[in-house]
């Protein structure tokens, strides 16, 4: 019986995490998060810390769009 209420707790905070990220994505929250995480990995992980600068750079990218009178 304790198997079983240790596994139900477990899924409950699982899914109460997984609910926290979907609405910290919504929200445009969590760049804290990432600050930290990125100050992480140029600590110790510099090939991460690399990555992450390129992806952040990607997405602040804007892709080029055509003008009208090229058609």
């Amino acid at each position: 019986m304790a198997y079983v209420v240790f596994v139900g707790g477990l899924v409950v905070v699982l899914a109460g995490l997984t609910w926290f990220a979907s609405w910290a994505k919504r929200r445009g929250r969590g760049s804290g998060v990432a600050g930290a995480l990125a100050a992480y990995e140029e600590a110790y992980r510099t090939t991460a810390h690399q990555s992450h600068h390129e992806l952040r750079q990607q997405a602040d990218r804007k892709s080029e769009s055509g003008s009208p009178d090229d058609l």
